[in-house]
Order: C-alpha cells, then structure tokens, then sequence
C-alpha cells in the first residue's frame, strides 16, 4: 500500500504527537486571546527578538499561549500576591471618612413614666384605634419623646410571636417602655396617625388606627333555609323547638246576666274536699232551663221540685260548709 496506516484515501498522512501538540497549543491561545486582553496586561512584553517576556517573573516565552499558560501557573501568582502585599504596606494611609459615632448616654433612669391607654373604634370606617398618653413630668429640658415600632423578632425578652408587634416609648431619664400591639397595618395617612408633645402639661400623645381587614371572598355563605321548613340538603337538620311551660288553665267566664226565666240564679254547690283516696268524682252539668210558655209575668211559671241534693263523698266523709239556700219562690 502506498498510503501510510490509519490515514483514509484523499487525506494527508496521520499526525504526528508534535502536530498535535502544536494544534492543541494554538487552539488554546485562540481560547485564551477571547477572555484575556494581552494590551492591558501589564507585565506583558514584546523584546526586540520576536518572543514575549513575563516583567513580573523575568521569564521568556516563545509564543502568546506559553506566556498565558505561565500567567495561570504557581511562580506567576505567587509573584502576584508578594507585590499586592507589598504596595499595600508601602502605601501611605489615607484619611478614612468621618463616621458619625453615638455614644451611648450614661444617665440614672428614675423609673417608668406614666401611661393611659384607650381602645376606640371608628364605626363609618370599621377601623379600630389605639390612643396613647404617656406622662414625663421629670423630663429633661429642651427634650421631646420619641416613638417607633418594633417586630417581635428584635426583642429578645418575650418568645417570637408573628401576630403582635411592639410599640416604644422613650424620653431622658425615664426608662424605655414598649406597648405590645397586634401586627395589622397601620393606617399612616395625616387625619389617621397623629402625635403631640404638650410642654406644659408634659403628656405625649400618640394615636394610630389599624387598617380594616378587608371581607374574606373565599369564605362559603351559609345555605338559606327551605321556606317549608326543611333544611336545605346537605345541611343539618334544624333542632326542635322546646315545649313551651305548662300553664294554669284560664277561669271560667263570668255570667252575662240573669237567666230569661223569673227564678234567681242558683249558687254553684262548693267544690267538693280534697280526698286522699283517689281524685273527685266529675259533677254532672246543671239542668236546663225549662222553655217560655204565654206571654205575662207568671206565665212561665211553673213549680218546681226539690234541688237536687248535693254531690255524696266517699262513705266516711263529710261535707264542709253549709248547705245552699232554697229557691225563692216569689
């Protein structure tokens, strides 16, 4: 064969370790050259003989990629940090700018101030409100109270709670002291959050309103009720009413008038005695009138015979009271 092993009909031959080397070599310099700009690099030198010199390390190198690869290796950056640590020792100190610094004040705290609070609630808004009245009667001259809130997670004396936040108050030489208040919105507007110092009367006002939660659209309207009385479905069943309390039964009516005939009204015999045997016997109806006959005074009478004798107890009792008159006959 005249083409060498491993080479294909149309090509060159196979190339050599050396080729590939220097194809690699290049490739990377390619590589190198886009991410790396050699003009601004200042330990980058071009001598008079055509190669590259490193003025950080004294070193020659043939070409542009052996100068790169000598940038990325041990000699090069440790060169590096030893000249960065020395200009930096060499450099003269600058003036660092003023930094405001508050010193804390050492003053003795003479206790707490005195405090009112008062929960209102705005009821065309739905807004509710909090309004703070804090007393400094020892306060120091040409002061004025300061106030601002703080999450539950910057203090460290109660357990992290997301739903309150707190409120401080704090004026020289009294202590400093804080109003746990739920975390809803503050309504910041001018005619909703208001605060006054009052020198006179050395009181701090503050008042503030929550913003009004807004209707929740998620949750479910309660089922109307059926208007035959039947709960909608799905519903539970309605309870039952209670019975209403036994009431006494109501008196009997009284008499409108005399009876049409001319005989008087007969007294009702009286009840009869409670007996401890068994309940009264039931008393039979009083007997009809008799009916008008002819016309005149005495025409509708008749005689009439003897009243009937009175309702008997039990054998062994004995009727109370006196016995009823006899009709009059006149």
């Amino acid at each position: 064969m005249d083409r060498e092993w491993g080479s294909k009909p149309g090509s060159g031959g196979a190339a050599s370790a050396q080729n590939e080397a220097i194809d690699r070599r290049e490739r990377l310099r390619r590589l190198a050259l886009e991410t790396i700009d050699l003009a601004k690099d200042p330990y980058f030198m071009r001598n008079h003989l055509g190669s590259y010199e490193c003025k950080l390390c004294l070193t020659l190198h043939n070409n542009e990629g052996n100068y790169l690869a000598h940038t990325q290796g041990k000699r090069h950056q440790t060169n590096l940090a030893k000249r960065a640590a020395r200009e930096a020792k060499e450099a003269p100190a600058q003036p660092q700018p003023n930094k405001r610094k508050v010193a804390p004040r050492k003053t003795v705290k003479i206790g707490r101030p005195g405090y009112r609070v008062t929960k209102q609630f705005d009821a065309e808004t739905k807004q509710r409100s909090l309004l703070f009245q804090i007393e400094y009667p020892e306060i120091e001259d040409n002061t004025k109270p300061r106030h601002r809130f703080m999450s539950s997670f910057e203090q460290r004396v109660e357990a992290f709670d997301k739903k309150f936040q707190y409120l401080l108050f704090a004026a020289e030489p009294y202590e400093i002291i804080a109003f746990k208040v739920p975390s809803t919105e503050i309504d910041k507007s001018t005619s909703k959050f208001f605060s006054h110092w009052d020198p006179d009367s050395k009181m701090f006002t503050l008042q503030l309103y929550f913003k009004a939660k807004p209707p929740d659209a998620n949750k479910p309207q309660p089922p109307p009720a059926a208007s035959n009385g039947t709960a909608a479905p799905g519903a539970p069943p309605p309870r039952p009413l209670a019975p209403p309390p036994h009431a006494p039964p109501p008196p009997p009516p009284a008499p409108q008038g005399p009876p049409p005939s001319g005989n008087p009204p007969r007294m009702p015999p009286p009840p009869p005695p409670s007996m401890a045997n068994g309940p009264p016997r039931p008393m039979p109806p009083p007997p009809a009138p008799p009916p008008q006959v002819g016309s005149g005074p005495m025409s509708n009478f008749q005689p009439s015979g003897p009243p009937p004798p009175p309702p008997q107890g039990f054998p062994g009792q004995q009727m109370q009271g006196p016995p009823p008159p006899p009709p009059h006959m006149g």
